[in-house]
């Protein structure tokens, strides 16, 4: 059939009617909020991420109860580790009475209900910014890595984590972890693989946050993280990471790999999530506080945009404001 008695612009006309053949629907269930932890009392700004705080223990609770009550599933932990318990080996990574574990023990016995997702990697922890131990000549050992990923693993799910996310890309990490917990009894502790870690420009504000950009300075993790210019090769690395026992699968970032977030879902069907990153966010928040962009619509139409790509979850700094903009409408 064809104009006239084709026309489409009839559905668009009403709010009724472009509501009831809306595709995509953006719930709060599709929420994860990212937060940084420190050791410091009370909240810091983050200068790159207007709006955005570093968070004590005390005040992590208090964000907790604003997401339990919005409904928002899970928080995702990224601690500020002290320059004095940085070091080559990262061993406050796995220590019993760290940050991250303190962290995750304080949430799970305030709100066991909700998610506790822990970030897997020692860039937090290393004197050097990267993931990972280096040798003499600052080439990132993927093996020797592994070892210490499988301890900090094994510590967060001690302390209580729901999800243990390794998102350092070394090779043969997702099996050795599931080995690990399984032995350890932790059979129920899910892994979020970052199985398509980009080595992006988008991160800056992250790694001011977490304050790994001035140990790392002009270094870079083209050795591990993936080429910005690679969609074949994400699927290799999800497939690899399925295979080795990952319940969920990350793209990481969001809005410049859509198209890899759409192949991840279409080839592979498993539970897919993707992180809208600092950089993301920090763009829009920039444009928003000029008044360039209106907040509200521009955010919801990201968000939105990603999940009809294929994500089942967005990891965003957006998710509170966003979960009250979806209870406002309803």
């Amino acid at each position: 059939m064809t104009y006239p008695y084709s026309r489409p612009r009839r559905m668009r006309r009403d709010d009724f009617s472009r509501r009831l053949m809306r595709e995509t629907v953006l719930t709060a269930n599709d929420l994860i909020y990212p937060v940084f932890v420190h050791e410091l009392d009370g909240r810091a700004p983050v200068g790159s991420m207007p709006g955005i705080e570093r968070l004590s223990i005390d005040e992590l609770l208090r964000v907790a109860e604003r997401a339990s009550e919005l409904r928002v599933p899970a928080l995702a932990l990224f601690p500020v580790t002290a320059p004095e318990a940085k070091s080559l080996t990262a061993q406050a990574a796995w220590q019993d009475d760290g940050l991250c574990q303190r962290a995750v023990r304080a949430l799970k016995q305030r709100f066991p209900d909700l998610g506790v997702i822990t970030d897997v990697a020692l860039d937090p922890y290393t004197t050097h910014g990267q993931d990972g131990l280096i040798d003499d000549s600052g080439y990132v050992m993927n093996d020797e890595t592994v070892e210490a990923l499988v301890k900090q693993a094994l510590s967060h799910a001690a302390a209580g984590a729901d999800v243990v996310a390794p998102s350092d890309m070394m090779d043969g990490r997702i099996g050795r972890i599931r080995t690990a917990l399984e032995l350890d009894g932790h059979i129920h502790t899910r892994i979020l693989a970052y199985s398509a870690k980009y080595a992006s420009s988008f991160y800056g504000p992250f790694r001011d946050a977490v304050g790994s950009a001035g140990a790392l300075g002009k270094g870079n993790k083209y050795t591990y993280q993936m080429d910005p210019a690679n969609s074949d090769e994400a699927m290799r690395e999800i497939a690899l990471d399925l295979d080795e026992g990952a319940d969920m699968i990350m793209v990481k970032p969001g809005l410049p790999y859509l198209d890899i977030v759409r192949r991840a879902k279409d080839e592979f069907g498993a539970p897919t999530f993707v992180y809208q990153v600092s950089g993301e966010y920090a763009m829009l928040r920039a444009a928003i506080q000029n008044g360039w962009l209106d907040e509200r619509g521009c955010v919801m139409e990201a968000l939105t945009s990603i999940k009809r790509a294929g994500a089942d979850g967005v990891l965003t700094y957006f998710a509170l404001d966003a979960a009250q903009w979806i209870r406002e409408e309803n």
